[in-house]
């Protein structure tokens, strides 16, 4: 079964996000279309895009702002800056962002959809890709879920497919028939009990993580994979944080810890 790829459409021009949006949909992809930096971000949130298209001039944020601020939330999804401006030095502020193109308006819809494939096609074939799937970070080229904590769980290479095909059905549930047909292929040497076995043990390997943020759950039409993370102000919410900030943390920690003692001493 082929998925439906999903793309975030960002732009201030509602006339022309409907008509592109139209487009896409025309060619069997899911759009979603918002009109400014702050709607893109609750959307990066809530949904998973496989491909963004961001617009520059948008009416609360420069789109190359936006794209800078998602690339440091850790947001590897491709995105296409769309800008009226041609000039080289806009086309090198574009793709410095963090943009993986920069294509100048007007552009005709078959060429924008040759990149927009290309792109996509590039994505999918990164064995370095990192999927992010609630707290939790899939590495499928090392067959690795790492945890919020850092902890790693080693997969198998079934293991690893399964869950990568469960991501990609956007929580749909994937009847074992359907896993053994795209994990497995059409074998007379596996049935649904070698599924059941698998995800088994791939449920047993994410309940492990202390804070996996994911639940691989069964239901009467297969299997799904749902985000769960609880919103507590007990759980953490884990970043990497590059040299330069972690120093910054200590020095601010110093100079708290200095404030305070003075402070002590000053009552004293």
């Amino acid at each position: 079964m082929s998925f439906q790829q999903t793309i975030f459409l960002i732009d201030r021009d509602v006339a022309a996000n409907e008509l592109l949006a139209r487009n896409f949909e025309a060619h069997e992809f899911m759009v979603h279309t918002a009109t400014t930096a702050e709607e893109l971000l609750q959307m990066v949130r809530t949904k998973r895009a496989d491909l963004i298209i961001l617009g520059v001039d948008l009416p609360d944020m420069d789109g190359r702002d936006a794209c800078r601020l998602l690339r440091k939330r850790g947001l590897l999804t491709p995105v296409l800056i769309v800008s009226d401006a041609a000039s080289d030095a806009d086309t090198i502020l574009g793709l410095d962002s963090g943009a993986n193109d920069y294509i100048v308006k007007p552009v005709k819809f078959p060429s924008l959809l040759a990149r927009v494939r290309a792109h996509l096609r590039t994505s999918e074939a990164n064995s370095n890709a990192v999927i992010r799937i609630g707290l939790c970070e899939f590495q499928p080229a090392d067959r690795v879920i790492v945890g919020a904590d850092r902890s790693h769980i080693q997969l198998t290479e079934k293991e690893t497919q399964v869950l990568r095909y469960l991501f990609r059905a956007r929580g749909r549930p994937v009847s074992k028939q359907e896993l053994l047909v795209e994990v497995w292929g059409y074998s007379s040497k596996v049935n649904s009990h070698t599924v059941e076995t698998h995800v088994y043990r791939l449920r047993q390997k994410i309940e492990r993580l202390s804070l996996a943020g994911c639940v691989l759950r069964t239901e009467d039409k297969g299997y799904s994979l749902l985000s769960s993370i609880p919103d507590r102000a007990d759980v953490p919410r884990v970043r990497i944080v590059s040299s330069q900030e972690q120093g910054s943390l200590i020095r601010a920690a110093a100079l708290h810890a200095a404030e305070s003692k003075a402070a002590i001493s000053s009552v004293g």
